[in-house]
């Protein structure tokens, strides 16, 4: 850690960023001022006692197996309680009494030996022997015909087999268009998808719609492949977020290999590749997670209903403690160096900033939820930690948390006050659009309320908007596409078909709110996989309740792949949506400036990066002439129009017409120009010097 940095976290905070930031935070300085003086005390002794973050977050280095280069090998591992322990595996016959590992004064556990399948047998007060998987083991594999709890193997293939990386990390993007996607359920097969296949079959589609960043979900080591219930609230109880062992890559999937080969050809396409990373809470697996390793309950957690989620029923950290911080770092560190992850979205952020979690808790905004006896201190002052190790280690990662409760600072950085994130998810803006298809008739959605929902984030504090994610298309809720056209998807979705006023309204109504969202909602957009050609039907894990079926737990490329359905239209109006952006850059713009709301027309009309969005979501009045105001002057054309054949759509619209403004002002714009805007289509003009 370079001089300066350690002296930044020894001074006082400077409040006067902060405040100018937003004066509403004055009452709230004492507690923002108490939050960082505990990270500054944290990252004190960081630096004094273990070298500072570049040391510390390499316990991945020394905890574990670790392979020398003279073929000797050391395990490690922390286990405080445990009075006896040795190391078990293939190369000793599992022999519980012959390789007995030797404790330090901080009940850390060690020995050498040779290279085998490993596990760990303690003896522990009251409970007597116990067998354990290593906490920082690199891979687990699990055969269900078995048994259910995975087994640790000794990931160390020779180094002709050992993949090495080709292509260096994208640049920083401040443009980021996210594919949110996971690995198992990307093949058109009922079976788990793989990485080898993601690479040769999804990466090229992402890469060709314009997408320059996935979102990679479910590759840490997970308990169960099945979605076994869902809580609104924050995350899915399983589906990838119940995590066992947090180096591994899951094997469901394939080898670490496999996996480093997709992150290094993503790459290799200019292609962002963030991890969801899941420490908000662990799975409650004793015989292969973390949860009571050496005997007890509060190694590396909580103990008491403390270290318990009762909705999610997983552990939850302890982040005050010395050793916990270790691994959490040490964690991140592994994924940035081992694979070349770019960043992280980090999930559960709400839990782990309140004593709450977010149970049975509305947040209204006000300012006192947010600095109150309601804060976990703690998760807060560890987030903090995380974020500045990631951006002193990797200045060009990203770093994006998954919080419902809008708490202030959140994404500012740390050295200011802050918690440190680049960006948060806006995930009040597909709650909004499900409650409006769900019950509300289209001729009484209000303009003001839509916009106001895209537009509330706040001051300085990048967001990612998404029209719906992963959450939307599990099965108990419905993607925007079935909400839109529900069961005509089954038998209207061909060109050889009749376009039913269904089918017509659904395409128009999907291609304008992604659009809005891209444009208005935020500094980064988000999509799920499959849901930008409207992926039919729900997402759905195989499990017991549906006979273990792999029927919805797959994409299905094949209807956006054939020529005949209408699904290929809505493919490219998300590709048009990307590479516009590409070229425009309105992510890293100011925020629109939005110059009407006319809740009898139906219509909004912003600028965004000198481009001018004209959306008419009224179901049935077209406007002729409709005059719009325009801050600058010139002359326009059309650069997108969501009514285009190509796209679906009616084609009422002349691409080839030149709009010229007029110097008159018009709803506070210094200028006007008219326009044509059909029933449900969206327009995006651009300068014509600018195309």
């Amino acid at each position: 850690m370079s001089a300066s940095t350690s002296t930044a976290a020894a001074a006082k905070l400077d409040t006067q960023p902060i405040m100018k930031m937003d004066p509403w935070l004055e009452p709230y300085i004492p507690g923002i001022e108490k939050r960082w003086e505990l990270f500054a005390k944290w990252k004190s002794t960081i630096d004094s006692t273990e070298g500072g973050y570049e040391k510390f977050s390499r316990g991945y280095e020394r905890y574990g197996l670790q392979v020398y280069d003279d073929g000797t090998i050391t395990y490690r591992e922390w286990a405080p309680n445990a009075v006896k322990a040795n190391l078990v595996g293939d190369f000793n016959n599992w022999d519980r009494s012959s390789h007995q590992m030797e404790r330090d004064p901080y009940g850390v556990w060690s020995i050498t030996i040779p290279p085998k399948a490993p596990g760990i047998s303690m003896i522990v007060p009251s409970l007597g022997r116990i067998e354990r998987l290593p906490v920082w083991i690199k891979r687990v594999t699990q055969d269900l015909s078995v048994s259910p709890a995975y087994d640790a193997r000794f990931w160390n293939p020779p180094a002709d087999e050992k993949y090495t990386f080709k292509n260096s990390r994208p640049k920083k993007l401040e443009c980021l268009r996210i594919y949110e996607a996971h690995v198992g359920i990307s093949t058109p097969e009922l079976r788990v998808g793989t990485y080898k296949e993601f690479t040769k079959d999804t990466l090229p589609r992402i890469h060709k719609l314009g997408y320059n960043a996935i979102q990679l979900m479910a590759i840490m080591e997970h308990a169960y492949y099945a979605f076994t219930g869902s809580e609104r609230l924050i995350v899915p109880i399983a589906f990838g977020y119940q995590i066992n062992s947090f180096f591994a890559a899951s094997s469901r999937y394939g080898t670490p290999e496999e996996l480093k080969e997709l992150i290094d050809t993503a790459h290799g396409l200019g292609i962002t590749v963030l991890l969801d990373v899941v420490h908000s809470h662990a799975s409650k697996n004793v015989l292969d997670g973390l949860n009571s390793f050496d005997g007890t309950d509060h190694q590396y957690f909580h103990e008491g209903g403390k270290g318990r989620h009762e909705l999610w029923d997983s552990r939850l950290f302890n982040y005050g403690h010395h050793e916990v911080l270790r691994f959490l770092l040490s964690n991140l560190r592994f994924w940035m160096e081992e694979y070349q992850f770019d960043g992280f979205r980090f999930d559960g952020v709400t839990s782990m900033m309140y004593v709450h979690h977010g149970i049975g808790t509305g947040f209204s905004g006000g300012y006192h939820e947010y600095f109150g006896d309601q804060v976990d201190l703690e998760g807060v002052v560890y987030l903090m930690l995380a974020n500045d190790m990631l951006h002193n280690l990797y200045p060009n990662s990203i770093s994006i948390a998954e919080d419902v409760s809008g708490m202030p600072l959140l994404c500012v950085p740390v050295s200011i006050g802050g918690v440190g994130f680049d960006y948060r998810l806006s995930m009040a803006v597909p709650d909004m659009w499900i409650k409006l298809l769900k019950e509300t008739k289209d001729e009484d959605w209000n303009m003001g309320n839509i916009v106001h929902t895209l537009t509330n984030r706040r001051w300085r504090e990048k967001s990612i908007a998404y029209a719906e994610s992963h959450d939307q298309a599990l099965v108990g809720d419905k993607t925007l596409a079935f909400w839109l056209m529900d069961k005509e998807m089954y038998t209207n979705m061909s060109d050889l078909t009749e376009m039913t006023p269904i089918i017509s309204r659904g395409l128009a109504l999907h291609k304008m709110i992604r659009l809005l969202v891209h444009a208005l909602g935020g500094e980064g957009y988000l999509n799920f996989e499959g849901n930008e050609f409207g992926h039919p039907e729900w997402l759905d894990f195989p499990r017991e309740g549906n006979g273990n079926s792999f029927q919805y737990a797959r994409r299905q490329w094949n209807v956006v792949d054939d020529d005949l359905l209408r699904y290929k239209y809505l493919n490219n109006f998300d590709a048009a949506i990307q590479h516009l952006e590409e070229k425009y850059h309105w992510l890293e713009a100011d925020p629109g400036y939005v110059s009407l709301k006319h809740e009898g027309d139906k219509v909004i009309v912003f600028e965004r990066a000198g481009l001018l969005f004209i959306f008419n979501f009224h179901h049935t009045n077209s406007f002729t002439d409709y005059r719009v105001g325009v801050e600058v002057p010139g002359d326009y054309r059309i650069v997108l129009s969501s009514d285009d054949k190509q796209y679906g759509g009616w084609d009422r619209v002349d691409l080839t017409t030149t709009f010229v403004t007029t110097a008159l002002e018009w709803n506070n714009r210094k200028n006007f120009l008219q326009v044509y805007v059909p029933s449900r289509v969206a327009l995006v003009l651009a300068l014509v010097s600018t195309i």
